[in-house]
């Protein structure tokens, strides 16, 4: 084999991946494998598409490398084949921040409007959680927060963050987080909780991005 063509099938083996990105379904299905592993079902739920139209993704996907599964009875159980999957969704999400016009128009009309303010950096907030200084909401669905989250962060739901607003002392800082850093979730829970009076920011991404980092991670 000439040295070109081997150049020429390597690159087309790095396609095989970038192929398998170029779908705005399989992007949010990575996202919430990122948060732990799920079932074929349980992904189409979470993410409104059929069950047969979530297995095709999730073939693609597989094919490229980027989930493995497993049988578990009559279930098709997914995840990440590793956390490296996570750097890749993080530098294509810098990447298209940077250079893609419509991302920005996207995230200023729809985020940054329910909060302008610079989000907590993971080592402060992580100072201050072990000072006690705040109070640290996981806003995502509780099969994703029992998968791992981060230490003393109570499970919080979106649609029972009202529920709860009275166990929460009226002077107590909180930092809300979900699954990354475009998760509507936490700019939602934070915007509920302004409007209610309270002293609350966003973490500055989600769960995935602070596991990699190696931060602390409770079960």
């Amino acid at each position: 084999m000439s040295s070109s063509n081997f150049k020429h099938d390597l690159f087309a083996q790095f396609a095989r991946v970038g192929k398998a990105l170029s779908n705005g379904n399989r992007l949010e299905l990575l996202e919430y494998l990122a948060q732990g592993e799920r079932s074929v079902e349980d992904l189409a739920n979470v993410s409104g598409l059929t069950v047969g139209n979530t297995s095709q993704h999730l073939q693609h996907l597989r094919q490229a490398g980027l989930v493995v599964s497993r049988k578990e009875g009559l279930k098709v159980i997914y995840r990440l084949h590793g956390d490296d999957v996570i750097t890749l969704l993080g530098a294509l999400r810098t990447v298209a921040e940077r250079y893609v016009a419509d991302v920005d128009r996207l995230v200023n009309s729809y985020l940054t409007v329910k909060d302008d303010l610079e989000p907590v950096p993971r080592a402060e907030l992580l100072n201050r959680a072990r000072q006690g200084l705040v109070t640290v909401i996981d806003v995502r669905p509780p099969e994703e927060y029992a998968a791992g989250h981060l230490p003393g962060a109570v499970n919080v739901p979106l649609d029972s963050l009202e529920r709860v607003l009275d166990d929460i002392g009226p002077g107590q800082d909180i930092v809300a987080y979900c699954r990354g850093p475009h998760c509507v979730l936490a700019y939602e829970a934070v915007a509920q909780l302004r409007a209610r009076g309270f002293n609350a920011r966003r973490l500055e991404d989600g769960f995935p991005e602070w596991k990699l980092a190696g931060l602390p991670v409770e079960h």
